[in-house]
């Protein structure tokens, strides 16, 4: 019996029959091991949606090299789909994991790009997609070669995957991140609620009135008039970052940088309207009049996300800024008549993932019913909780100077096998090694040039070289709790996702899930279901933990919130 179905472009979308009808597509049907089950079926363009939902009843699993080559166009015509193999995000996983098996197609990937990313800021970037695959991904030449081509590069995939514990866990992964991407193309179809009417009200009380593109508002032509003055320099630019330096330097402020924080150390009557003029500059640049125009519309805003766009597996947005809508214009995300907004936040989720890692026993109880930190504080920082809060982040982010530096030995002595974990974590990272999360998605190797780096004899040179190590350490230190952190977030979304379909195809009108951030979720839905939405976020958020971590005393709890405004959110 088929399992899969293969969905794949035709030849460039040549005519392929003698009535020289437009194929766009071909679809193969596969079985549980990916081979063939069945002849090729050309698709015409405007029978796609038609063939794909008479399939999807038949309740196969999609197989595609990108969800957003098709699920977009499908979504359009009325057709979703339940579950989906995107091979490009599998392929990029697979790259580097070291819980696949030692193929021949793992190693042709793992060759295509030997200068590996070393740590931050190469590491934000995704592994990019590989041009081809050797003989696999030659240029096809045949109409049929394109589905030919991504069904044996799907076979190698099922082929990498070994039938151990690990290979479970990478096989989970390869399924959430594959889901991801549906769910992702299904929020920017959907689109966040947006009423330009008050963010534009919002951008004249905070800027003025609108102006021409390039003309300063009048708030901040009225800072920037000000800033000359106090400053003593006419000519000043504030939007020049050196002009600003230097005019600081000249009036007693030695500051390096305009940066909150380092102009926080220092007193001057003009650092306070500079402070809020770099605000409502960067509100204008980011989500000025230009952005209300160039992405709203309809009543919805529609970011496109980045499934896996950070190399920990975190999401990121191409275009919008969508995982940085900032406090000031949220109001302007509103509910449509009728609805609300379901906002749902897992609390702590990175230093209860660490509990779970590293099976800390102390740090599960910390957290059980109640605030994490506070729990860390009662256990070994005399109930401070502002400093358990530092010597926790500081231990999963690297931060082991200074303040956080100081308090780390009492946090190593309190919960020593959760600190053990990341601090092996970065000794690895700092050695060149790799490092995994719980499901399976490995760092990048330390590049060529890094490792012979690191065996310079010279002074400066080895200055440098352990500079790189601690970055790269601290790189490590973070990616297996971030990374591991990010997969709970894929399983919360695809169970989530899940049960709201459930709902949905009992005849229940449930809505829909329109926002993520990293461990945000926002469903718009009728108001009515909202009790029904939060207690299904909730059950959501625990059979995420089942299905990673099986039964253990960790706790995975939520926030849930129902609003008009996503303002009135947090």
């Amino acid at each position: 019996m088929p399992r899969y179905a293969l969905l794949a472009t035709h030849s460039l979308g040549q005519p392929a029959s003698d009535a020289g009808e437009d194929v766009a597509a071909v679809v193969q049907l596969l079985g549980t091991d990916g081979e063939p089950e069945g002849a090729l079926e050309p698709v015409t363009r405007d029978r796609i949606p038609a063939v794909v939902a008479a399939i999807e009843a038949r309740g196969l699993r999609w197989v595609w090299d990108r969800t957003g080559d098709w699920y977009p166009s499908l979504l359009a015509a009325g057709v979703s789909v339940e579950r989906a193999h995107d091979l490009s995000l599998c392929r990029n996983i697979l790259r580097f994991s070291t819980s696949a098996d030692e193929t021949a197609y793992v190693d042709s990937l793992r060759r295509q790009d030997p200068d590996a990313a070393d740590g931050p800021p190469q590491a934000l970037a995704p592994p990019r997609p590989p041009e081809n695959q050797g003989a696999l991904f030659e240029e096809a030449k045949p109409a049929t070669a394109a589905a030919e081509t991504l069904a044996e590069e799907f076979r190698r995939q099922l082929e990498a995957v070994p039938r151990t514990p690990r290979g479970r866990r990478l096989q989970l992964l390869l399924a959430a991140e594959s889901a991801g991407a549906v769910i992702a193309a299904e929020m920017r179809h959907h689109g966040i609620p947006w009423r330009s009417d008050i963010h534009a009200a919002l951008l004249r009380d905070e800027l003025g009135p609108r102006t021409a593109h390039g003309v300063r508002p009048a708030r901040l032509e009225e800072l920037a008039h000000l800033l000359r003055s106090l400053l003593g320099d006419p000519a000043l630019n504030p939007d020049s970052h050196q002009d600003l330096l230097r005019a600081l330097n000249r009036a007693g402020v030695p500051a390096k940088s305009t940066s909150q924080w380092e102009l926080q150390e220092y007193t001057h009557p003009a650092l306070k309207p500079l402070l809020r003029y770099k605000k409502l500059s960067r509100l204008l640049s980011a989500n000025g009049w230009a952005w209300l125009d160039a992405w709203v519309a309809d009543g919805r805003f529609r970011p496109e996300y980045v499934v896996g766009g950070v190399v920990t597996g975190r999401w990121a947005s191409r275009g919008g800024g969508a995982l940085q809508i900032p406090h000031g214009i949220r109001d302007a995300v509103r509910a449509d008549p009728g609805r609300v907004f379901v906002v749902a936040d897992a609390a702590q989720l990175e230093p209860r993932v660490l509990a779970a890692l590293a099976g800390d026993r102390a740090l599960a109880d910390a957290a059980r019913g109640r605030d994490l930190y506070q729990g860390i504080a009662d256990r070994g920082f005399g109930g401070d909780r502002a400093s358990a809060k530092i010597a926790m982040l500081g231990a999963m982010y690297g931060a082991t100077t200074g303040e956080s530096g100081r308090l780390l030995p009492q946090l190593a002595r309190t919960f020593p096998r959760a600190v053990g974990l990341v601090e092996q974590a970065a000794r690895h990272g700092e050695g060149g090694g790799e490092v995994c999360t719980f499901l399976g998605r490995c760092s990048p190797p330390a590049s060529p040039q890094w490792l012979a780096a690191q065996r310079t004899s010279s002074a400066e040179e080895q200055r440098r070289a352990d500079q790189a190590a601690r970055t790269r350490g601290r790189f490590t230190r973070n990616f297996v709790v971030q990374g591991t952190a990010a997969e709970w977030a894929l399983c919360w979304l695809g169970e989530l996702r899940r049960r709201l379909r459930a709902e949905r195809a009992a005849g229940r009108e449930v809505g829909e899930v329109v926002f993520f951030l990293h461990d945000e979720v926002v469903l718009h839905v009728p108001a009515a279901f909202a009790a029904d939405a939060s207690a299904i976020v909730e059950q959501a958020a625990a059979a995420a933990a089942e299905l990673m971590f099986g039964s253990i005393p960790v706790e995975f709890p939520v926030s849930v919130a129902t609003v008009d405004s996503y303002a009135d959110a947090k």
